[in-house]
């Protein structure tokens, strides 16, 4: 059978562990995953992209374990009552190919989202950061936040999208968390003035330039999370060359970052390295240092992963027959009588 996780269970479960243990507890399992980078097959994803947004596959795995993640991108679809970025996930046996799990990804995906950002922040930021700017205040914006505030102690945040009503939806969200103090602001270069942290989060599918030379500081730390995509930036690419720039998985980030904006030969660091212990992260307290942030499959292993665990620990979700029953294994023909093809279903929770 296979452990089926919907969007009510995944809800259910982020409430129980609550959402800032939660991010931290998927920032570690991340964290460890990425310290035993060379152990997984990895690819860059495989990406079908229209004029309105893409629709992407993300595979990774390794000697025990299968993992796929469906995910799209269409900033139009907030105009259409649904969400920007919406995801599933699979993660599978490799010794069989049996699914062990089948999950919703779309609220997990922005928790791995913000998990990845806190686990870069604490490899690169100054220790003593305590301010942040988030520009982009859409449905990864809460997430962002939380995550510095409850794990990297930061206790002002700075916030600045250019639709208004996203920014109210964030102050509100964020209202029941009164020992953050958030600072609305007019713009991006007004957010960002004595910022520790830089996050952007924008969703618009274009080459644009949130970030400007004129607006970094020395000792910043630049989260690039919404740049992920062929002709999507958020960077001008003189803040990335007067930078420190780490990378998730170089040949797919050269492509879908913003380092695309410039050559083939321009230096990244691999994150992994960093957290392995072997390369260097940030240099000096006066370094300009940026996670050039697209999101990859293997962030997506670690969360299916960390959901199986913890659905299984609380008996959460149900179990499907997704994968029919091999009483005969050479006869699968026997499932297209009726007998055979009754939907067997198993709550668990």
């Amino acid at each position: 059978m296979t452990r089926f996780v919907d969007v009510p269970t995944m809800s259910r479960l982020v409430q129980d562990i609550g959402v800032i243990p939660f991010i931290g507890e998927l920032a570690d399992t991340i964290r460890d995953d990425f310290v035993r980078w060379p152990e997984f097959d990895k690819s860059a994803r495989v990406a079908n992209h229209s004029d309105i947004g893409v629709i992407e596959l993300m595979p990774v795995s390794n000697t025990r374990r299968y993992a796929f993640k469906y995910v799209n991108g269409h900033p139009g679809n907030t105009r259409r009552g649904l969400y920007t970025v919406m995801a599933f996930g699979v993660l599978a046996e490799v010794d069989t190919g049996y699914p062990v799990l089948l999950s919703e990804l779309t609220l997990a995906t922005a928790l791995r989202t913000c998990a990845t950002s806190l686990m870069a922040a604490r490899a690169l930021a100054r220790p003593d950061a305590r301010r942040m700017a988030l520009i982009g205040n859409g449905a990864q914006s809460e997430f962002q936040a939380l995550a510095f505030h409850g794990h990297l102690a930061i206790q002002e945040i700075a916030v600045y999208d250019l639709d208004p009503r996203a920014t109210d939806k964030l102050v509100r969200n964020l209202s029941v968390y009164p020992s953050l103090k958030v600072i609305r602001c007019a713009s991006t270069a007004e957010a960002v003035r004595g910022a520790d942290i830089v996050t952007t989060v924008t969703a618009d599918k274009a080459c644009a330039a949130i970030l400007t030379p004129d607006m970094i500081e020395p000792g910043m730390h630049i989260n690039a999370v919404g740049g992920d995509c062929p002709g999507k930036t958020e960077l001008h690419a003189e803040v990335l060359r007067g930078a420190r720039v780490f990378v998730e998985y170089e040949p797919q980030t050269r492509v879908e970052g913003d380092i695309q904006q410039l050559p083939a030969d321009f230096p990244v660091v691999d994150l992994w390295r960093v957290l392995a212990g072997t390369a260097a992260g940030r240099q000096s307290a006066e370094q300009v240092t940026v996670f050039d942030s697209v999101g990859f499959a293997l962030e997506d292993y670690s969360t299916l992963r960390c959901v199986l665990a913890q659905a299984e620990r609380r008996r959460l979700g149900v179990d499907v027959e997704l994968v029919p029953r091999a009483d005969d294994p050479k006869d699968l023909f026997r499932h297209t009588r009726p007998a055979a093809s009754r939907c067997a279903v198993r709550r668990v929770a």
